[in-house]
């Protein structure tokens, strides 16, 4: 006769078959009977990581390391939390006795604490990282951070590691990784034609199809409503929020620019992209009257949406932070489910030269499911001409109070636009908004290089090196953007 299933392998075996809501009831159920399982509760965090329950998953791992301080499994946990926070300090020093070990987390620790060396310019601890060497050098992904070493001081042969990576069998992943890092580069070398090839093939080679209604068909829809039902769409049942903003905009648009200026304010505590709206969207989106009936959905609803947003987006939010801004590239197409779970949201609506930012869209990685329709100039431009049309509509329509400027003008003036945006906020105007290179927290999107930097033109007109790539069909969306600037342009 077999043995029986102890609770714990239960739960490994759940979470492994990437159930976790399966595994956090099998947790919940033995913690009920077993309150100091120090497995248990590792598990029950890891099964709430998944789930998005960050607040839980925060209770969970404090727990755990009551239980077992130098356990490497729960302080692996915590520093992948604290990176989360953006306490980068904390994770790292967590993070490094654990690698430098012989633990079954060593691996795991080594790259993690890697990738936080890249995505925060730490350059000489990653070089020092690699000449070290160690356990984890035998991971796929070790591959990737010794290409970005060599390629410091071998460019082309970081670049020939990177592109022989995105040929390899190694997981998708891996290679459109690599791929996209060597496209960014060559284009910073000016060579334009090999990093636009290169972009090309690791669409083809590490992406998928693109259905573009699945993503048009829903944003029809709601333009629709908003035009037939206006005002009367969408009635909230729930309190406004306070200190809520959310910047609203397409990927690739001056987001992270912009929030980690705003960030650099004392009372405003920037939460990257967080998942939280994605959560929120999800459960609203799963009702079956949603979105042509959306009063009959049960008030619970929205409100236990609201309180799951706001528990974890206050998690994140920086100590002293009376404001939450989040930089959700999700904000612009799910305006109506803001409106009706988070009234009193101020919105923060930034648009950027269409070629610009489609050609950043282009040679830049994005999830090959979640943005398939970056693959290809042509669906680019359906989606920001539906963004164009659907935004003004929709911020007007539901009531937001916003702000909405060009991104161009914001690198222009940016005191002029970062007092506009503290002032729809209600607060006052602070000079370290306008020094966001100096914003010690962690940018961990596509933007990380550039942030690192003082304000400055250098993204404006790079659509230039790549003008074979536009045809006639951008010429409406082109003339409607620089008839929205209000600052004469230098020398775009």
């Amino acid at each position: 006769m077999a043995a029986s299933e102890t609770p714990i392998a239960k739960i490994e075996r759940l979470l492994r078959a990437r159930d976790p809501a399966g595994a956090l009831q099998v947790a919940n159920d033995f913690l009920e009977k077993s309150p100091s399982s120090f497995l248990a509760m590792i598990g029950r965090c890891r099964a709430n990581l998944h789930l998005r329950n960050y607040v839980d998953a925060e209770i969970d791992i404090e727990r755990a390391l009551q239980l077992s301080p130098k356990d490497d499994h729960a302080n692996l946990l915590r520093a992948n939390m604290d990176n989360r926070l953006g306490r980068i300090d904390p994770a790292i020093n967590r993070l490094r006795p654990i690698a430098q070990g012989r633990g079954p987390h060593a691996i795991e620790a080594a790259i993690n604490l890697a990738e936080m060396y890249f995505y925060t310019g730490r350059r000489s601890d990653m070089i020092e990282m690699v000449k070290a060497g160690g356990l984890w050098t035998s991971d796929p992904r070790a591959l990737i951070v010794r290409a970005r070493v060599r390629v410091l001081d071998d460019f082309d042969g970081g670049i020939a590691d990177m592109i022989a990576i995105m040929r390899s069998s190694q997981p998708i992943p891996l290679r459109r990784v690599s791929g996209f890092e060597a496209v960014g580069l060559l284009d910073k070398k000016g060579r334009y034609r090999e990093a636009f090839d290169l972009a090309r093939e690791a669409h083809a080679t590490t992406g998928g199809p693109c259905e573009l209604d699945e993503w048009l068909v829903p944003l029809r829809e709601q333009l629709s409503l908003l035009a037939s039902k206006g005002r009367g769409w969408i009635t909230p049942r729930v309190e406004p929020v306070q200190g809520v903003a959310m910047v609203v905009a397409m990927p690739r648009s001056g987001t992270t620019l912009l929030e980690q200026m705003l960030d650099r304010h004392p009372s405003i505590g920037g939460i990257g992209e967080f998942d939280g709206l994605d959560t929120l969207t999800s459960r609203l989106q799963s009702a079956p009257s949603w979105p042509r009936l959306p009063a009959a959905l049960p008030t619970k609803l929205y409100a236990d949406a609201q309180r799951h947003y706001l528990d974890g987006a206050t998690q994140i939010r920086k100590a002293g932070a009376t404001w939450i801004f989040d930089k959700s590239l999700l904000s612009w197409r799910a305006l109506p489910e803001i409106a009706a779970t988070l009234p009193g949201t101020v919105c923060i609506h930034i648009d950027r030269d269409p070629r610009d930012m489609a050609t950043s869209q282009f040679l830049s990685y994005f999830n090959p499911v979640s943005y398939s329709w970056t693959q290809r100039f042509d669906l680019i431009r359906q989606m920001i001409e539906m963004e164009r049309k659907i935004v003004p509509i929709a911020l007007e329509t539901l009531g937001f109070s916003y702000e909405s400027f060009i991104y161009e003008d914001l690198i222009e003036n940016p005191q002029l636009f970062a007092g506009r945006c503290l002032a729809r906020m209600g607060l006052e105007m602070d000079e370290r908004v306008l020094t966001p290179e100096q914003n010690k927290r962690g940018a961990f999107t596509l933007s990380h290089a550039q942030v690192r930097q003082p304000i400055n033109r250098s993204s404006i007109g790079r659509w230039k090196n790549y003008e074979w790539a536009f045809d006639s069909s951008w010429d409406k969306l082109v003339e409607q953007h620089h008839a929205r600037r209000t600052i004469t342009p230098a020398n775009d």
